[in-house]
C-alpha cells in the first residue's frame, strides 16, 4: 500500500504550474511528490509516491563503513549500538547491488567531459589528504553492453517494467532530485517493484495505512484510507477500511512507521520504550560554493551527484584500521567522520542564479539600453543588435562557477519523536550536534579554498537549523526490548510478524547515504520473514535464523 501515485517516466512535475501542485497535503487537494515536513528546529524532506525515496534520492549507492557499526555502551543519551556488522549485510549488499546495478559516472567519456566538478571536487579533497572516489549510483548510462550514451534504450529486463514506458539512458539534466522523467534512475517502481507485480504483487496506490491491531492467533487487522486525487478532504476524515495480513510489513519511512507505531501504541502492548527515540538526520548539512575560477563547473551537465570526498572518523584510527590516509579526524571535538558531495542542478536554477545578481544585472540592463539608444540615434547596422543582446544577458559566470555541498556524517541520534493531536513532533534535534556541524562547515570551507573559491553557508543555518534529506531512527533495532523495537533482522519484538524495513530501524547515523544500507537491511528482512514458518504467537520460542546465503557474482559496472 502506497498513499501517493505512481510516477511513470514523463509524468514528473517540470512547469511552475505542475510544481505549485506537486506537494503532499490531501486536506487541500494536493497528493504531489514532495512532502515537506517543519519540526522545532529542523526541516524535512521526503516523498510521497510509489517508490518512495527513490524517487527523489541522488542516487548514491555507497555501504557503510565497517568500523562504523559501533557497539557504544548505553550511557546516556545519543549512544547508538548496532547489533548487526558489515560482515552480516556484505551478501545483502551484494544482493542489492545485483538488483539495482549501479553504475558510476563515466567522468571524462566522450559526451560527459562537462561536468568537472566531478574531478575538481576529488582533486580538493586529497588536496586536504583525504579520500576521494566516484560512488556507484543507481543510474544507466551504458545499457545492454554497450558504451555510455546519453539517450539510449533501455532494454526492459526479464521481471518486466511496471509501467510499460520506454525508459533511456541518463540525458544529464541534473533533474534527479525532481523525478527522472527519462527514466535513467533505476528507482523502485523500476525494479523491486516491477519484479513483486511481475511476481503476482497486488500493488495499491492512493493507499494509506492509518491503525495496526494484532489479531486472536497471530496476524493484524490493518486499517486505510483511500485518497481521490480529485479531492480536497483532510485524512481524519476519509472512511477506514479494513484488510488482515499474517505478517506485516512497514516501510513508510522515518517518519511514517514511527508515526503509526506511535499512533498505535496502545494496540500494540509491550512495545519498547525506545520507540521514537535515537532520531537523528545522518548529520545532513548542505553548503554552497561560488566564484570558482577556469572553466564551468557544469553543475548542470550531469546527474546530482558524482564524486564524494570521505572525511575520516576517530574510529578509523583505532588499532588494525588502516584507514583514513593518513589525515587527521573530522574535528577534535567530535572525531566524527563525514562524506562530503558535489552536487548538480537544473538548467533552470542557472538562470534563477543568474537572476539573483541584481548588481550585475542592473548594469547590465543599463549598458544595453544605452547602446541600443545610440544604436538609434546614430542609424548604426542592425548586426549590432546581436552584441548587444548577449551583453545583456552577460557571461553567466555566477552560475558557471557555483556548486552546492552536500554533507553527511555520523552526527548523534538525539532527537526524540511523539505524537500530539495526531502530528508527528521532533525534540532535542539538532541540539547536542552543533559541534559536528561546525567541524563539517570547516571541511566544506577547506574544500571551497581549494578550489579557489568561495562558501556560504544555507541560510537556514544562520537561524540555527538544518534540512535533512536523511532522516532516521524512530523504530531503531537492538539486541533486545530494553535497547531497541527491533531486533536485527526487522521483527518488532514481542509482536511475532510486525516488520519495520526503512530508515526508522537505523539506532544512529549510517554516514554516508543510507539508501543501500536500509535497503541491503530489507533484503535481510527479507530473507529471514519468508523462512520463518506461520502461524506464530509472541509465546511461542524463538526459531533459528537461516544461514547466510553465498555471497552472489557481482560485477560491478564502472566508467571511470
Amino acid at each position: 500500500m502506497e498513499r501517493g501515485k505512481s510516477y511513470p517516466p514523463g509524468s514528473f512535475a517540470r512547469t511552475p504550474s505542475e510544481m505549485s501542485n506537486n506537494f503532499w497535503d490531501p486536506s487541500r487537494g494536493r497528493h504531489g511528490l514532495f512532502d515537506v515536513w517543519s519540526f522545532q528546529d529542523f526541516e524535512a524532506v521526503v516523498s510521497s509516491g510509489l517508490g518512495g525515496g527513490s524517487l527523489i534520492y541522488a542516487n548514491v549507492l555507497l555501504r557503510k563503513d565497517a568500523k562504523w557499526f559501533v557497539r557504544d555502551a548505553p550511557a546516556g543519551e545519543g549512544y547508538e549500538s548496532w547489533p548487526i556488522t558489515r560482515a552480516d549485510l556484505e551478501p545483502h549488499y551484494d544482493a542489492v547491488e545485483q538488483m539495482m546495478t549501479p553504475q558510476r559516472f563515466p567522468q571524462g567519456r566522450p559526451g560527459y567531459e562537462a561536468a568537472r566538478r566531478a574531478d575538481l571536487l576529488a582533486q580538493a579533497g586529497r588536496a586536504l589528504g583525504f579520500t576521494a572516489d566516484q560512488p556507484p549510483l543507481a543510474v544507466t548510462f551504458a545499457a545492454g553492453g554497450g558504451p555510455p550514451t546519453p539517450g539510449a534504450p533501455i532494454p526492459t529486463p526479464a521481471y518486466g517494467n511496471y509501467h510499460g514506458k520506454p525508459r533511456i539512458t541518463c540525458v544529464l539534466c541534473g533533474e534527479c532530485d525532481l523525478g527522472c522523467n527519462s527514466g535513467s534512475k533505476n528507482t523502485l517502481d523500476h525494479t523491486y517493484l516491477s519484479a513483486a507485480k511481475y511476481h503476482g504483487a497486488d500493488i495499491r496506490t492512493h493507499h494509506e495505512v492509518r491503525t495496526i491491531t494484532p489479531r486472536d492467533g497471530g496476524g493484524y487487522a490493518v486499517g486505510y484510507v483511500v485518497h481521490n486525487p480529485g479531492t480536497a478532504r483532510a485524512t481524519v476524515d476519509l472512511s477506514t477500511r479494513t484488510v488482515t495480513c499474517d505478517k506485516l510489513v512497514l516501510a513508510a519511512g522515518t517518519f511514517g512507521t514511527t508515526y503509526l507505531l506511535l499512533r498505535n501504541r496502545s494496540a500494540l502492548p509491550g512495545m519498547s520504550r525506545q520507540l521514537g527515540r535515537r532520531f537523528c538526520g545522518n548529520g545532513d548539512l548542505l553548503g554552497f560554493v561560488s566564484d570558482v575560477p577556469g572553466l564551468p563547473l557544469g553543475s548542470s551537465r550531469a546527474p546530482v551527484i558524482t564524486s564524494y570526498v570521505r572525511v575520516p572518523d576517530a574510529l578509523d584510527h583505532t588499532a588494525g584500521s588502516g584507514g583514513g590516509n593518513g589525515a587527521r579526524p573530522l574535528s577534535t571535538a567530535t572525531g566524527r567522520g563525514v562524506y562530503v558531495e558535489d552536487a548538480g542542478y537544473p538548467t533552470a536554477v542557472e538562470w534563477l542564479v543568474e537572476a539573483t545578481q541584481v548588481h550585475s544585472t542592473a548594469h547590465r540592463v543599463a549598458r544595453a539600453a544605452a547602446a541600443l539608444l545610440l544604436s538609434r540615434l546614430r542609424w548604426a547596422p542592425s548586426r549590432r543588435i546581436s552584441s548587444i543582446v548577449g551583453n545583456l544577458l552577460g557571461q553567466g559566470e555566477v552560475s558557471a562557477g557555483s556548486m552546492p555541498l552536500l554533507g553527511m556524517g555520523r552526527d548523534l541520534p538525539l532527537g526524540v519523536m511523539s505524537v500530539r493531536g495526531d502530528y508527528l513532533q521532533v525534540e532535542k534535534y539538532p541540539a547536542g550536534n552543533w559541534p559536528y556541524f561546525t567541524g563539517m562547515r570547516e571541511v566544506m570551507e577547506g574544500l571551497a579554498e581549494q578550489l579557489g573559491g568561495r562558501f556560504t553557508d544555507n541560510p537556514m543555518t544562520w537561524l540555527s537549523r538544518v534540512v535533512t534529506v536523511h532522516p532516521l531512527g524512530g523504530a531503531s533495532m537492538g539486541d533486545d526490548v530494553v535497547s531497541g523495537v527491533i531486533d536485527g533482522y526487522g521483527e518488532v519484538f514481542g509482536h511475532p510478524g510486525l516488520y519495520v524495513a526503512d530508515g526508522a530501524a537505523m539506532p544512529g547515523p549510517v554516514g554516508a547515504n543510507p539508501s543501500m544500507t536500509i535497503a541491503a537491511f530489507a533484503d535481510r528482512l527479507a530473507e529471514n520473514a519468508l523462512s520463518v514458518p506461520w502461524p506464530r504467537t509472541a509465546s511461542a520460542p524463538a526459531l533459528p535464523r537461516p544461514a547466510a546465503r553465498p555471497t552472489p557474482s557481482v560485477k560491478r559496472a564502472s566508467m571511470s
